[in-house]
């Protein structure tokens, strides 16, 4: 039965998904979109900060090889998210439209599957150069809330994950829900929480403690725990996507994504701790 009617809610804030434009050319509405500007913020800030590190003494990166390893990174977010969506999300849907992949304005990205494209580009381009491995994953991770920030901001401009049917003083009507009920917000629990909290505890340990000299990975496996667990509690209240809304309660499709996510935090911040004490001994 719907609440609607029962409370008050926020005003949804009605922004063009259109940060530019757009203009028709041959019947198709052509600009900037939002949701591209967050990818865009996310990648140039990441790009800006690693730079600035690079250009300090005992930095894992050179700032040539930061230069170079931006494209590897964009691809491994575009190619990695598209992908990612595509396998987890709604693979029959693309089977019966493979031309479908390629329309990527039509949205449609996964963090799972951008964070194992990273994840590879990072290992092959580490390899390519010789760097430190862990060293490097840990900077990159640093930089990653940011991008989760700006990504969430533009899912709620475009209006689209928002959550669950709630009561909360703050919940929101959503003009693409066809449901027209008090939601909440999601898009800007996971802003907030895989975001700007989880960018300030990373940024904090970086450079406010010795982990990341003392225990290389440990500040990544940090990163891959905090969005894990920031977004098995969002889960919680946010609204499935239409096509998975049939399955089971018990656990999303999401929530199911994050466990191997604990599992490789795990791993690299055990890593970290047998690095330290491999120090130690010698």
């Amino acid at each position: 039965m719907s609440i609607l009617g029962t409370l008050s809610v926020l005003s949804y804030p009605k922004i063009d998904p259109f940060a530019l434009g757009p203009v028709d050319v041959f019947g198709f509405e052509l600009g900037v979109r939002w949701y591209s500007l967050a990818y865009i913020v996310g990648i140039m800030f990441g790009w800006w900060y690693i730079r600035k590190q690079a250009q300090k003494p005992g930095a894992p990166m050179s700032v040539k090889h930061i230069d170079d390893f931006i494209t590897w990174a964009i691809i491994g977010v575009i190619a990695g998210g598209r992908l990612g969506y595509v396998l987890f999300y709604n693979f029959e849907a693309y089977l019966n439209e493979p031309l479908a992949i390629l329309r990527l304005w039509d949205g449609g990205m996964s963090f799972h599957g951008g964070a194992i494209g990273v994840i590879l580009a990072v290992i092959f381009f580490c390899r390519k150069h010789k760097l430190e491995l862990m060293r490097v994953a840990d900077i990159v991770a640093v930089v990653s809330p940011i991008g989760l920030l700006t990504g969430r901001i533009a899912n709620f401009i475009n209006g689209e994950l928002w959550g669950r049917e709630t009561d909360v003083p703050w919940a929101m009507i959503f003009p693409s829900d066809p449901f027209g009920v008090p939601r909440h917000p999601s898009q800007l629990y996971e802003a907030l929480g895989e975001g700007v909290l989880l960018f300030l505890v990373l940024l904090f340990l970086y450079h406010r403690t010795r982990i990341a000299k003392e225990m290389p990975g440990f500040i990544a496996g940090l990163f891959y725990l905090g969005y894990g667990a920031v977004r098995l509690l969002v889960e919680f209240v946010r609204e499935p996507d239409a096509h998975l809304a049939a399955q089971s309660e018990i656990i999303t499709r999401g929530q199911m994504l994050s466990i191997p996510m604990f599992l490789f935090a795990a791993w690299l911040m055990n890593k970290g701790i047998q690095h330290k004490r491999a120090k130690r001994k010698t």
